[in-house]
């Protein structure tokens, strides 16, 4: 009996929401309709403005988009011709379209780095080549050349930068000649002014040096009044180590 009960009330319930429906009315939109002409100079109008302008202008390709393309073309033809495909997609369509760039950015970082290398190869040599150069032609001077005459030849010439420079390697001719320094083409001139530690020439020769390292290494030109100045250590220490 109360299984009756129920499917009475549930078959009550359909039958209402049924007639609800059933009984609900129906609305029409009996409007006017007025119908909207356009004219051909309003289309002209929305012709003319930018805003309603929905041509795509096609980009031009230039040259790294048409190798792009060359080369995702050349790597589709081949995967291709090993997996017998058409057309790919997902994962492996990804690594299609992406391929390209990556062999790209590899290309353009090996290249680079190739030039550079060659480059710091380049400057490096020619560094090795002008230190050879320098330190042979200091050698030559201090070994065998009459640095006095030299010294009357740059001034005669006024240049008095490389008048400098011979002054100073006087100096370390006569401090190699008297033992007070062992000189060498790969010492610098602090080791030489260390070497002079227990001689009373180290305060001379490092103003010497300093001078020297302001003018030549400096490249500052100097004019003759100042040259007669800036020679005077110079003279004195080489007159010195002489007497001594």
């Amino acid at each position: 009996m109360r299984y009756i009960i129920i499917i009475v009330f549930l078959f009550s319930i359909n039958f209402l929401a049924f007639s609800q429906e059933e009984i609900r009315p129906d609305y029409y939109d009996d409007s006017n309709i007025e119908k909207q002409t356009i004219s051909e100079k309003d289309l002209e109008t929305y012709k003319a403005d930018e805003e309603f302008n929905y041509t795509e202008v096609k980009k031009e390709e230039n040259i790294f988009d048409k190798f792009v393309r060359w080369l995702r073309n050349l790597l589709r033809q081949f995967w291709e011709s090993i997996f017998g495909i058409g057309s790919v997609t997902g994962f492996l369509y990804f690594i299609f379209r992406v391929l390209p760039y990556l062999l790209l950015a590899i290309l353009i970082y090996l290249l680079i780095r190739f030039f550079l290398k060659v480059n710091s190869n380049n400057i490096i040599g020619k560094q090795q080549e002008k230190g050879q150069i320098s330190y042979s032609e200091e050698e030559q001077i201090i070994k065998n050349e009459d640095i006095d005459a030299l010294i009357h030849q740059a001034i005669k010439q006024k240049n008095y930068r490389l008048a400098i420079r011979y002054y100073y390697l006087l100096a370390l001719k006569k401090l190699t000649e008297t033992d007070n320094i062992e000189w060498q083409p790969q010492k610098t001139n602090e080791d030489y002014i260390t070497e002079l530690d227990n001689t009373y020439y180290k305060p001379d020769f490092e103003n010497i040096t300093k001078i020297y390292d302001y003018v030549w290494y400096g490249e500052f030109n100097i004019d003759a009044v100042k040259f007669e100045s800036l020679k005077l250590p110079f003279e004195s220490l080489n007159k010195t180590i002489t007497i001594g």
